[in-house]
């Protein structure tokens, strides 16, 4: 059985302690669809979700640029058809673009040519509609195959924010020498967990933005203590709210006020690692015999 190595720390620029990386998935309608086509049918359901591109993202770009805070926003390709002008908007503003599947489409069990194929086809809707080639990709709903890294660097990524195993970025190794960099996430840093609630897709608790803050800031007060980077999962159907868009330009400005952390996007991030020459993770698919239960009779 092969034994996993986990990842070492991983300096920052200028002495800093910590990464910081706001980032946005702007899923809007698809992964209602993907999930049942018959959602298009309804019509309140599908209003909620193009509260994102229509309402949120404007919001969300205000704060970013008044606070002078870079993102990267994870873009499912079907995003970039249905609203090309607020996905436009977020090139002009200077943000990163990263692929994000086309319909958001879930990976699970997917075989490599489909899989291959949603790639070339959000890709294709990225390229088209803002003239942006992406270098980073995060996984619909951070579910990947075994197989997704060799074909994410088949199509050239430099980067991929899916997995969880480590609080510090790394270089995941890939077939024939190759490797991608990868930026871990959290469950605990993703603001669906927090408030997304919508009628027969996803029933949960809808929370406050001062108990979603409040686990953003102790997850990120523990990460500048291990020296790894924090990454903030927002949605702008979610998170462009209101009352959640003002705590959370509160609290993106007090990050900004901390002299020992580096905001970046995740491209900028992912290149300070790939500089550092880092020796590749393996990952491998678990070896095991499945329990045989006996049956009383």
């Amino acid at each position: 059985m092969t034994a996993l190595i986990p990842a070492g720390p991983v300096s920052w620029p200028d002495g800093k302690t910590c990464a910081v990386a706001f980032t946005f998935d702007v899923d809007a309608e698809s992964p209602l669809l993907t999930t049942d086509p018959a959602f298009a049918d309804r019509m309140g359901s599908m209003s909620h979700q193009a509260y994102g591109p229509l309402v949120g993202i404007p919001r969300l770009l205000g704060i970013l640029d008044d606070l002078q805070v870079p993102a990267t926003f994870f873009v499912p390709g079907y995003t970039a058809h249905r609203h090309p002008e607020p996905i436009r908007s977020l090139v002009t503003a200077g943000h990163e673009i990263a692929h994000h599947g086309y319909l958001h489409e879930s990976l699970v069990g997917v075989d490599e040519a489909t899989e291959r194929a949603y790639l070339q086809r959000g890709m294709d809707a990225l390229v088209e509609v803002t003239g942006v080639t992406p270098v980073g990709y995060r996984a619909p709903m951070w579910e990947m195959n075994w197989h997704t890294p060799k074909l994410l660097a088949e199509f050239g990524f430099l980067y991929d924010s899916t997995l969880m195993d480590s609080d510090h970025p790394y270089e995941l190794a890939v077939t024939d020498g190759e490797s991608l960099v990868e930026l871990p996430v959290s469950w605990a840093l993703d603001d669906w967990q927090q408030y997304c609630f919508v009628p027969d897709f996803s029933v949960g608790m809808i929370e406050t933005p001062a108990k979603a803050i409040e686990l953003y800031r102790s997850e990120l007060d523990a990460m500048r203590e291990v020296g790894g980077a924090w990454i903030l999962t927002n949605h702008p159907f979610l998170s462009g709210r209101p009352g959640r868009a003002a705590a959370l330009r509160e609290f993106i400005a007090d990050v900004a006020a901390m002299d020992d952390v580096w905001i970046a996007s995740m491209a900028q991030i992912a290149e300070h690692v790939r500089a550092q020459q880092l020796t590749p993770r393996t990952l491998t698919r678990p070896e095991f015999t499945p329990t045989v239960r006996s049956i009383d009779r």
